[in-house]
């Protein structure tokens, strides 16, 4: 099915579902249910809003609001245009969008009314002025300012486009252009924009599908963001090309997710390892029905072992493990329904079909024999095609020779399954989302008492990881960890903020200067089980309880 010409784009996949499965529910929204045939018309009238009001083929159009239906509407819309989708995460402060609006020279953004804490339309109207080439900015709901264009006069935009126009522009879309650019977090300090095509993401949402046997008569719960590459390519995509509905969560809560598996049926859970750790601890406190649930994909995180068993066992749910990253579409291996136990809790599972991995010697490249440790690297239908946007010597840095570097490190075992045994990259993972501590070193390197500064993650048993910064202070000055904390609060999303500060007279460094972040987590984790550290919440959080 998934080699038909018609679904080699992502407009071509909504309406090739909208003909096969025409009044089958497609979304689950509260009350509301949203039919293939639906979600087809609604995209394709957004389509022609924003080719009426301009947008053309290669345009990028920013998506910024959370888990709506609309979001998907306009996922599919944006790509019927002929456009490239842009997606900001919800809780990104107006500095993190402006960069990121610029840079990928966004012609148009989506955006909600002010919800769930975050002022939408006051963060746009913080940064419009220095974003020259943003021309169209459209509303989910009170289009309040003159510079706001509301959905439904968007629709209105859209009336005096043909479908004979809509049908020229996509005969001009193919499989290998670019369908969108989604930013995430460099070493550098600033974001890297993933260039990935319809065909980058489509494949690698049909082999996701295959893995977990997805059919016309799931029901996949959405309680990732949409603006990450496991919302949007494994769930609303892979919903998509298999007839499946999704039932999106406008704000994650444990309880809240085991509530609606019951309501709506919901047969597939993706999420994070926190996801699931927390939803187990609710599970255990009360009376869940579950008996819809059949399987997921737990990944974006190191996955705890005993959560897996828990997931396995006392939810009921067969969890598949998938490892990846965004530069690979996400997904390079994963575990199937047949792996035991044992292998679900211990390893990432095997290559998904058209994708080579191999495990390198960091220093030399050579390939390692069965066993061995060393970088994880991958090949295949799944690299990024355009490498990051603008980019082009990070591009080179990351993919060589058509391996895509990961900055993980593994090892293979004689059956060919895969496991992670740490990060080459400096990275911290905070429940599923990547935080580079760069960014916050050279911001905290700013603070007027300090004279060093080093950042790292220490283990957390409910997020996996969180963020500890060590600070030495300048001679003559005292520091109090809630300033250092305070001082990044506001500055950075919440995942970002140290939530362990330490005050040592030195930092361990190597031979080469550089600072021993495997000594400095060792050493953080043995000060917070001692109890010599302890967590620091915000000042503005406190005063907000």
């Amino acid at each position: 099915m998934y080699h038909d010409l018609e679904q080699r784009t992502m407009g071509g996949v909504i309406r090739y579902a909208a003909k096969q499965w025409p009044d089958r529910t497609a979304i689950y929204w509260k009350d509301k249910e949203i039919t293939f045939k639906e979600l087809d018309e609604f995209s394709e009238a957004f389509a022609k809003g924003i080719v009426a009001r301009g947008i053309q083929k290669g345009d990028r159009v920013g998506l910024w609001m959370h888990n709506h239906p609309e979001w998907i509407v306009a996922w599919f819309g944006i790509s019927k245009a002929g456009a490239v989708v842009v997606p900001l995460d919800y809780w990104y402060t107006p500095g993190e969008a402006e960069y990121i609006l610029h840079h990928s020279g966004a012609r148009a953004l989506v955006i909600s009314e002010a919800m769930l804490k975050v002022d939408f339309p006051a963060n746009v109207e913080e940064i419009k002025v220095k974003l020259r080439g943003l021309q169209l900015v459209v509303i989910l709901g009170n289009a309040d300012r003159e510079w706001l264009t509301s959905w439904e006069e968007l629709v209105e935009n859209g009336f005096d486009i043909s479908d004979e126009e809509m049908n020229e522009i996509a005969k001009e879309i193919g499989e290998h252009d670019m369908e969108f650019i989604l930013y995430t977090s460099g070493t550098t300090g600033r974001p890297k924009g993933v260039v990935l095509s319809h065909y980058n993401m489509l494949r690698n949402a049909w082999d996701v599908g295959s893995q977990l046997n997805a059919m016309e008569e799931d029901n996949i719960l959405v309680p990732i963001p949409y603006s990450h590459s496991f919302g949007n390519t494994l769930v609303l995509t892979l919903s998509v090309l298999r007839g499946a509905a999704q039932t999106p969560m406008l704000d994650y809560e444990p309880k809240k997710a085991l509530e609606m598996i019951d309501k709506y049926g919901v047969t597939i859970h993706p999420g994070v390892p926190t996801m699931f750790i927390r939803e187990l601890q609710e599970f255990r406190k009360g009376s869940y029905s579950l008996n819809t649930l059949r399987t997921g994909i737990m990944a974006g995180a190191p996955c705890p072992i005993d959560t897996v068993r828990g997931v396995l066992e006392e939810m009921k749910c067969n969890i598949l493990i998938g490892y990846g990253q965004t530069e690979a579409s996400p997904v390079i291996t994963m575990t199937s329904l047949s792996d035991s136990p044992e292998t679900m809790a211990t390893t990432i599972g095997k290559p998904l079909p058209g994708i080579d991995v191999h495990i390198l010697d960091t220093d030399t490249h050579e390939l390692l024999p069965v066993g061995q440790q060393g970088e994880i690297v991958c090949k295949g239908y799944c690299v990024m095609r355009y490498g990051y946007f603008k980019q082009p010597e990070e591009t080179k840095m990351t993919v060589m020779d058509g391996w895509l570097h990961t900055g993980d490190l593994g090892r293979a075992d004689e059956f060919g399954y895969y496991s992670i045994t740490g990060r080459a990259k400096d990275m911290v993972i905070v429940g599923g989302l990547n935080v580079f501590p760069r960014i916050i070193e050279e911001h905290l390197i700013t603070h007027h008492k300090v004279e060093e500064v080093s950042v790292t993650g220490v283990e957390d048993p409910e997020l996996g990881e969180v963020v500890a910064a060590v600070v030495i202070p300048l001679e003559g000055n005292d520091i109090d960890p809630q300033e250092i904390v305070d001082y990044c609060y506001g500055v950075f999303s919440s995942a970002s903020v140290p939530r362990y500060v330490a005050t040592l007279d030195a930092l361990p460094i190597s031979g080469r200067g550089k600072v021993k972040k495997f000594k400095l987590r060792e050493q953080l984790n043995a000060m917070i089980e001692a109890r010599e550290i302890t967590k620091i919440v915000p000042t503005k959080v406190k005063e907000k309880r």
